[in-house]
């Protein structure tokens, strides 16, 4: 590793050396903010835009009606110190319209810089390439409102946007995972996701422990990517905001090369948040290329060095820029979110699997938030059937699109599963395509269920 690399704040001389050591130490002051607010023990309110001083302020502020607020409070302190991804029902209210299989389509939006990696000739490009797709994503990730878990089986399917088919489906509930397969002409992407929480009191911690890998397929490289944490703040009290410090880094398995880049934590009157610093490397761990810039805007590189500086006679350029956003947009959806959601993006013969036919999230969209949580809830209910129903029979799940492995792999959060693309799909889908069916999807009752006949 470079002696001057982002996250080593006190390295010599190099270009992001004093910026990261500065906002380092604003963010250690930051995590010291008010605790044990208005008499509630536990209790961390933080304002991004401000300091440790008007945090009793910004604790009455958020989307909680008082009373129902110091009603979870009191529900939800049990919880802490727990992993509460899938032993806490919550409400509807804090939900938006879309599922955690959805979510993950949405690094699609900006899948064209994949396609530009794969084109290159440049070996440190591709990885400027490369790593900007993974940053792009994260503008998605601050939205504030919990995604469906999706029912065990639950699929969801895009078709040919920009060129690529996407598949995800649930398969395992307790611990929930998803797997996710994506391929262009240019590349595959395959994700196994298992997520991992720690509730804190006012705020969460999101460890995303899963793999991601893209194949570029010109030249068979495979690239790996582990992503930083996410942090959720101010659940109850206060406005929700969402931080992810910490490293990304993404390595190339076929030549070594790889990208670290340092996502600076928010400090005290929101300095250095959405800030992103880092080095393509090559297989020495010499920098080739710096990166700067905010996950929540743009990206830009610059060659360098050795020691980490800008070449002479060299510019920063940028490699991604956030696309126009809906203004005013009540879940902060970007235009693609909307695609997502939309069955203008849905194939022909959609599997009746797919989270767009949730009844609770269409309801949740058409604004029911009443019919929502009861359509919600008795999913729910069926969901625990079923599982009663297999316990009976002595049988397990088999997920139809992904093949479990032998393969455990390590990761900085605790091993991981992996699931792998069958090929399935694939065939399922060629056949779909050229069938005459033209049922209308919105027709197609949501039906993710393993026993057509269980009455709950």
């Amino acid at each position: 590793m470079a002696p001057n690399d982002p996250k080593n704040g006190g390295g010599g001389g190099g270009f992001f050396a004093s910026l990261a050591s500065s906002i380092s130490n604003l963010g250690s002051a930051m995590t010291k903010s008010v605790n044990g607010l208005v008499g509630y023990e536990g209790l961390e309110v933080i304002n991004p835009e401000g300091s440790t001083e008007d945090a009793a302020e910004e604790a009455n502020r958020g989307r909680w009606k008082q009373e129902d607020r110091d009603g979870y409070w009191k529900m939800m302190q049990k919880y802490i110190g727990s992993d509460v991804t899938s032993m806490v029902t919550l409400p509807v209210i804090i939900f938006e319209p879309m599922t955690m299989l959805q979510k993950m389509a949405e690094l699609m939006e900006y899948s064209h810089l994949l396609d530009m990696a794969d084109q290159t000739e440049d070996p440190y490009m591709r990885m400027v390439y490369a790593s900007s797709w993974a940053i792009s994503v994260y503008y998605a990730f601050q939205r504030t409102w919990k995604p469906f878990n999706p029912i065990l089986g639950e699929t969801y399917e895009m078709a040919n946007y920009n060129g690529v088919n996407f598949i995800s489906e649930q398969v395992s509930h307790h611990p929930p995972m998803s797997a996710g397969h994506a391929e262009n002409e240019h590349f595959t992407y395959d994700c196994t996701s298992k997520l991992k929480t720690k509730f804190l009191g006012n705020s969460i911690d999101v460890y995303p422990v899963g793999r991601t890998r893209v194949t570029l397929k010109r030249d068979g490289v495979v690239l790996d990517l582990v992503p930083p944490l996410t942090k959720v703040h101010n659940l109850i009290f206060g406005r929700t905001w969402v931080d992810s410090p910490g490293e990304m880094i993404m390595t190339n398995l076929t030549t070594g090369d790889k990208v670290v880049l340092y996502f600076q934590p928010c400090g005290w009157f929101g300095s250095g948040r959405y800030e992103v610093d880092g080095y393509v490397y090559n297989a020495s761990e010499e920098p080739k290329i710096l990166m700067t810039g905010k996950w929540n805007e743009s990206m830009s590189y610059q060659q360098c060095d050795g020691e980490g500086e800008p070449l002479p006679g060299t510019e920063l350029k940028e490699v991604w820029k956030l696309a126009d956003v809906p203004k005013d947009d009540k879940y902060q959806y970007t235009h693609f979110a909307h695609k997502i959601n939309s069955f203008d993006t849905a194939p022909k013969k959609l599997l009746p699997s797919d989270s767009r036919l949730r009844p609770d999230r269409y309801a949740l969209e058409m604004g029911d938030m009443s019919k929502s949580g009861y359509e919600k809830s008795s999913m729910e209910d069926r969901q625990r059937a079923e599982k009663r129903t297999r316990e009976e029979k002595g049988q397990s799940f088999t997920p139809k699109w992904f093949d479990i492995t032998e393969e455990v792999t390590p990761t900085p959060w605790g091993d991981l599963e992996v699931y792998q693309f069958n090929g399935k799909y694939s065939e399922h889908r060629e056949a779909a395509d050229s069938s005459e069916d033209n049922t209308d999807p919105k027709s197609i009752q949501f039906n993710p269920w393993q026993f057509q006949d269980l009455s709950t």
